[in-house]
């Protein structure tokens, strides 16, 4: 009894470990926010069901859900060539979002595995429009063009291409990552010589300029030198002008004034009494003369004056001439150097 017993025990259990579980049926669904349903009813008339709790009748209905938030898509490691058929490997993400959900489920069979291939066609046909240059110098550009491309085939599967972004751009081996090495090395070393030439130009551009600058300084320099000095000359010779205009004026007034005392009491000066009495300022300036040479150190006395009004004639008149004294001291002078014996140092 008891080997029965422990025989349907350890049969109930297998047969229990072995059952799978029955599927669960219900007559409802919940829709998630930021996603969409459509429920169709024995394989048509499709319903558009919004997030939330919606009836879902098994076997008569089928349901399918759309995401509607924005999704990407990774395209690892895709080989592909330039416009300057260098070979290289592009990486990128392709985002986008879904807008028409019906076209999503009903325009093309697989959307998402479509919307890949898609970026990846476009991906290798843009590439070959694209330098290897320009995509190293402006990767931005390579990415609209993308996005423009792709946006434009995926949109009658109601799906917007909202970005492409290249993550990654290398070249596909080594060797043609050493033969750019070598080109951006030989192009680096060509605008560094574009670049010191260039400068060298300035250089010389601003010597040549400071050149110029100093010679226009000079000259302007030399004019204003040449304008002040005739300034000053025009000036002086004014000034000298008017200083001989003031004398005139001046020995006008004192021959005036000379001729006034000369005249008789009450009377009027004429031509004779103006004439004396020019004649007397000029003996007075002759006497100022004399006394300045006579103060004067190094001198010699010297007679001046008419012979006769000296009272003295014939020889006697002679020794106190000028001419007469000077040639008695040149006489003087020359018997000395006369006198001096032969080969005595003086």
């Amino acid at each position: 009894m008891n080997t029965t017993a422990l025989r349907r025990s350890a049969l109930r259990a297998v047969s229990l470990s072995t059952r799978t579980p029955a599927t669960r049926r219900t007559f409802l669904t919940i829709i998630e926010q930021g996603r969409e349903g459509w429920r169709l009813s024995l394989g048509r008339d499709p319903v558009r069901l919004n997030p939330g709790l919606n009836i879902n009748i098994p076997l008569y209905h089928s349901l399918h859900r759309v995401d509607l938030r924005e999704s990407s898509i990774s395209i690892p490691n895709l080989p592909g060539y330039t416009a300057d058929n260098v070979p290289v490997s592009v990486s990128g993400s392709l985002f986008y979002r879904i807008t028409d959900g019906y076209k999503a489920c009903f325009e093309v069979s697989d959307v998402q595995d479509n919307i890949r291939n898609t970026g990846t066609s476009a991906v290798r046909s843009v590439l070959g429009h694209f330098s290897y240059d320009q995509v190293i110098g402006d990767r931005n550009e390579l990415n609209k063009r993308l996005n423009a491309v792709i946006g434009n085939s995926i949109v009658n599967w109601g799906v917007e291409c909202t970005r492409f972004e290249i993550q990654s751009f290398q070249p596909a081996n080594r060797e043609v990552e050493r033969q750019l090495e070598l080109q951006m090395e030989a192009e680096r070393n060509r605008r560094k010589q574009l670049l010191d030439t260039q400068a060298q130009i300035n250089v010389a551009e601003g010597q040549k300029q400071r050149v110029i600058l100093e010679s226009e300084g000079h000259l302007a320099a030399k004019s204003n030198e040449a304008d002040a000095a005739f300034k000053t000359v025009v000036r002086e010779a004014e000034a000298r002008k008017e200083q001989a205009l003031m004398e005139a004026s001046a020995l006008a007034q004192q021959v005036e004034a000379l001729a006034e005392a000369v005249a008789a009491p009450g009377s009027t000066p004429g031509p004779l009494e103006r004439k004396q009495a020019l004649s007397a300022l000029v003996e007075l300036r002759r006497l100022e003369q004399l006394r300045a040479i006579a103060k004067g150190s190094g001198n010699s006395t010297y007679f001046f004056g008419d012979k006769a009004a000296m009272g003295l004639g014939g020889g006697a008149g002679e020794a106190y001439n000028v001419d007469y004294a000077e040639n008695v001291k040149g006489g003087i002078g020359r018997k000395s150097k006369t006198d001096v014996a032969p080969g005595a140092m003086v």
